[in-house]
């Protein structure tokens, strides 16, 4: 343990330990705690598909745009329900029962695929009022359509 000597000869030394157990307490704490985070981050990532139009290097080549690119598939994730875009049109699936339809837009996805079996990217947008979980639902069903590479576009749906 520490101890501090006051110089004082005339009297009684003053014997003052530090007393350390509480510091170790609290740093066996603060690292459970990153440990744990640590670990819940590395569970809670999600690859998705990076847009192909980032910052461009002299050393890279220009990289080949996907089949089909000009067909743009996008679903938007309203309060409402599902709005699926293919090019210019215009899918509609409304909510049922106030539950998204998950089946319909499957279906739809399932359609789109086999119109351009080439094509991977979608885009998904969400509404700010729309829980988070909806909109991993929406990337889970464009994945199970066949969709691969997911973009998230910001600023939510139109």
């Amino acid at each position: 343990m520490a101890h501090i000597d006051s110089g004082d000869s005339r009297g009684r030394k003053k014997n003052i330990e530090l007393n350390l157990v509480p510091f170790i307490d609290l740093m066996s704490v603060l690292i459970t705690f990153l440990l744990i985070t640590a670990v819940w981050t590395q569970v809670s990532m999600i690859q998705i598909g990076s847009s192909l139009y980032g910052k461009k290097m002299d050393t890279q080549p220009s990289p080949t745009p996907p089949p089909n690119a000009d067909v743009v598939v996008k679903v938007d994730v309203k309060e409402v329900g599902y709005v699926l875009t293919v090019g210019r049109q215009v899918i509609s699936l409304p909510m049922v029962n106030e539950q998204f339809d998950d089946a319909g837009l499957v279906a739809q996805l399932q359609r789109v695929k086999q119109l351009y079996p080439e094509k991977v990217d979608a885009v998904v947008s969400v509404a700010d009022a729309v829980p988070y979980e909806q909109l991993i639902k929406a990337m889970d069903n464009c994945l199970s359509a066949g969709f691969s590479a997911i973009s998230v576009a910001t600023g939510g749906p139109n």
